[in-house]
């Protein structure tokens, strides 16, 4: 007789447990049986063979000591996703923080948050195209600079490029720093603040030897949910980069778009692999279960 009482715990379990391996571990699981198939012009084959792993470092090798395609558009990927998450990692620091420690009133905290969601409640596609009127040549901003004298003509730089993409994703995915970093501060006793500043510390003593060291677990959770989110987006970089920009994303869109299934899985497992990497070096930095 089962003992409901003892394993409560693994039989609520159960439904999570099937959904994760319904819709998270059997795709991944055949994207990586894909990986090691064959294909041609108009069918993929079932085999099992390394082809579609030696044509993306096979060619590297060979181009050694330049930098070849895939591993040029690996560190263009792995770039933007650096510099988004600094940029969102130091903003939404400073927002959390202004929300937790600089509004006193709950109601007010709970306005001004929501008003850091309004833009969430668009589309992403909405979201980046906003941005084309403003910096395009004839937009807001390149006509504002040319009628107070800061340029002759049109900066070419500002939509189309690199500065675009990354200010797109910034103005994306900042919300998904801003609330874990947000909810850790929320949980930091207000009595350690008080007695840093009865000791005699500094607010950049109290910061950096309280607030941060505690606000880690949502500063890991953040950067864990905007590195996966950036990591695989290739839509913002073709639409703010004029599809100009190489990423992974967009490698895998366009083998999937000519039916080369196998090699998009190969180039799939690996992102995976990559996006892993980055993630379990960060959870080893903090427990994040405690957080959650």
């Amino acid at each position: 007789m089962l003992d409901v009482k003892k394993h409560s715990a693994a039989l609520l379990s159960l439904p999570f447990a099937f959904v994760i391996f319904t819709f998270f571990v059997v795709p991944l699981c055949l994207v990586v049986m894909v990986s090691f198939w064959d294909y041609n012009s108009y069918s993929i084959i079932p085999d099992f063979i390394f082809t579609n792993y030696q044509d993306i470092f096979y060619g590297c090798v060979k181009s050694l000591p330049d930098l070849c395609t895939s591993f040029a558009t690996y560190i263009s990927s792995l770039k933007f996703v650096f510099i988004t998450w600094l940029i969102t990692l130091l903003t939404g620091f400073l927002v959390a923080l202004f929300l937790s420690f600089c509004v006193s009133s709950l109601q007010m905290q709970i306005v001004l948050f929501l008003l850091c969601t309004i833009p969430f409640w668009t589309s992403n596609v909405i979201r980046m195209i906003s941005w084309i009127p403003l910096l395009g040549r004839n937009g807001l901003v390149n006509s504002t600079m040319q009628n107070i004298g800061l340029t002759d003509s049109p900066a070419e730089w500002l939509l189309y490029s690199e500065f675009s993409v990354i200010l797109a994703f910034v103005h994306l995915y900042t919300l998904f720093m801003v609330v874990p970093i947000f909810n850790s501060m929320m949980r930091i006793d207000r009595s350690l603040i008080e007695a840093a500043h009865d000791a005699g510390a500094s607010s950049f003593q109290t910061l950096t030897n309280i607030i941060i060291p505690l606000s880690r677990p949502g500063i890991i959770i953040g950067s864990i949910f905007v590195i996966t989110i950036v990591m695989g987006d290739f839509i913002t970089i073709g639409v703010m980069g004029g599809q100009q920009i190489p990423s992974v994303g967009k490698i895998i869109n366009v083998e999937m778009t000519y039916l080369q299934f196998p090699a998009a899985a190969a180039n799939a497992v690996i992102l995976i692999i990559t996006t892993l990497m980055i993630i379990f070096a960060m959870t080893k930095l903090v427990d994040i279960r405690k957080e959650l």
